[in-house]
């Protein structure tokens, strides 16, 4: 069983940053794919940002690119969501997420709990 633990979250101003963290429990993520996903009220979960846990290849929606950066930590089983000129859109509760098979939400094989993102104006 995977266990994925996220952090970060906060309150923050329009232009700001955030930096979340995803703690995982697992040793090996080798053949899977770590990423981000986020759901606004109302509105169906979507894809945000991932990477594969063997190196190589990241994977951004276009509504982030150039604005939010995902890096890992191999040592401490740790990805990162470097979020940047945040605006209210980006409000939403930040899952994190571990999957072999794509990155659509139907084929995540662990969820984290999720952490509150909310941006002001």
């Amino acid at each position: 069983q995977v266990q994925l633990v996220e952090s970060g979250g906060g309150l923050v101003q329009a232009g700001g940053s955030l930096r979340l963290s995803c703690a995982a429990s697992a040793r090996t993520f080798s053949d899977y794919r770590i990423g981000w996903f986020r759901q606004a009220p109302g509105k169906e979960r979507e894809f945000v940002a991932a990477l594969r846990w063997s190196g190589g290849t990241s994977y951004y929606a276009d509504f982030v690119k150039g604005r939010f950066t995902i890096s890992r930590d191999g040592p401490k089983n740790t990805v990162y969501l470097q979020m940047n000129s945040l605006n209210p859109e980006d409000t939403a509760v930040y899952y994190c997420a571990a999957a072999i098979n794509g990155l659509a939400v139907r084929n995540v094989d662990y969820w984290g709990q999720g952490t509150q993102v909310t941006v002001s104006t």
